[in-house]
């Protein structure tokens, strides 16, 4: 059986199945960017590759996946830092015209080559530590231009960078000033989400469901919307308060709920039930020197799924490190190395709704890798400040290192 490329003397962190599915002294294999073969050393005698490669005992694991991120605004907010620093609150800065709208401001300011020159930098360096999909959401752009210029500059950045860009319309981000809430929910239901879904620029819709925000209910008509026009859904939900958000989205089957700190017993079960992958965010909880913590040991006994992400954005989470992410995670919220590297694998990809494609390394996916200099893979997690990446695959085409060539 000929096939493009086959890596050989290497480890895999497959993914598929329970834990991290590790194959020790691996092999695999892909062609016409999909992996046609994983197994142990010795099971690839039948292939007949055009490119070998020797890992020279390296890690595999399937390329990272960000699934939850802002990361595509202009501006900053380093100054609400400050105010926060001395006491302030997110929803004091943000009922005093700061926190998202604010970056909105400067968003809508931004020329489409302005956004991507001020964005660009922040893939590069998720991109450099593993990133082969990032989900990128809009929000900060409030009207119907301003929003499609988000989405457009993000997909842009993707084809640029060699990164899959999942695009997420969250145009129930936050109320723009001088616009009431109802009247603003109605806008975004009857006008952005129909001209959103039939542009093709977004896979879900996502709201910001929170007493400042937008009302259960506002969420709710947010939902039946992107349902009406053949979009998924996501929220944001139970971050600073228990508005049941989670509970409702699951009622509609999202994809995912996520920051979930004050999630209760029946968001649990009705997550659960539904499939709804639990996104946590440890950076924004380590940002903004949050103290209660996700119910982590209630939705690891219901059997829901756990992603991680970044939550890259400029006034609550302004990371771009998914492996410092990984680490906040096991040190903040007490998740085990193989949740970690799950959660920015196959449970991210379940959160995007790409399980079927993307975060396991299994026949018939995507070729997209991450190929690591570490010793085992609790390097991942347990190093803080530290890139062991080796090279990136994306599709079967490797970017890094250039010095790789046919053996």
């Amino acid at each position: 059986m000929h096939v493009d490329t086959l890596w050989s003397n290497v480890h895999l962190m497959t993914l598929d199945g329970e834990g991290l599915g590790v194959i020790t002294d691996g092999v695999l294999a892909c062609a016409e960017g999909r992996i046609v073969h994983v197994g142990p050393a010795g099971s690839d005698a039948h292939l007949q590759p055009t490119t070998r490669i020797d890992g020279e005992g390296r890690w595999i694991s399937p390329g990272l996946v960000d699934c939850h991120t802002h990361l595509v605004y202009a501006g900053n907010r380093a100054n609400e830092f400050e105010q926060r620093l001395q006491g302030v609150s997110y929803a004091d800065i943000a009922r005093a015209g700061g926190g998202i709208v604010s970056t909105v401001r400067a968003t809508r300011a931004a020329s489409p080559q302005q956004l991507a020159a001020e964005s660009r930098p922040r893939l590069l360096a998720v991109r450099a530590e593993g990133i082969t999909t990032i989900e990128i959401k809009s929000g900060y752009g409030l009207t119907l231009d301003d929003e499609r210029k988000q989405l457009q500059v993000a997909r842009a950045l993707g084809e640029e960078c060699r990164v899959n860009v999942v695009p997420t319309f969250l145009g129930a981000h936050a109320v723009p000033p001088g616009r009431e809430a109802q009247e603003y929910t109605d806008e975004v239901c009857n006008v952005m989400i129909p001209a959103i879904a039939a542009e093709g620029l977004a896979e879900a819709v996502d709201v910001f469901c929170e007493n400042i925000a937008f009302s259960p209910a506002q969420a709710r008509q947010v939902f039946e919307s992107a349902r009406a026009n053949g979009l998924a859904v996501k929220i944001h939900a139970e971050q600073m308060s228990n508005q049941h958000g989670a509970e409702l989205a699951a009622g509609f089957g999202a994809l995912s709920a996520d920051h979930i700190e004050h999630l209760d017993d029946a968001g649990i079960a009705a997550m659960a039930a539904a499939g709804t992958v639990a996104v946590l965010l440890p950076g924004a909880f380590y940002f903004t020197r949050d103290t209660t913590l996700p119910p982590i040991a209630a939705l690891r006994a219901a059997g829901v799924p756990l992603a991680l992400a970044t939550d890259s954005n400029p006034g609550t989470s302004p990371l771009t490190s998914p492996l410092l992410a990984m680490n906040m995670g096991a040190t903040l919220f007490r998740l085990t190395v193989d949740e970690c590297i799950a959660g920015f694998t196959r449970e991210a990809a379940r959160a995007l709704g790409h399980g079927e494609r993307i975060g396991r390394l299994a026949v018939g996916l995507d070729c997209d890798l991450a190929i690591w200099d570490i010793d085992a893979p609790a390097d991942l997690v347990y190093r803080m400040g530290f890139n062991p990446l080796h090279a990136r695959v994306v599709r079967g085409q490797p970017d890094l290192p250039a010095s790789w060539s046919n053996t």
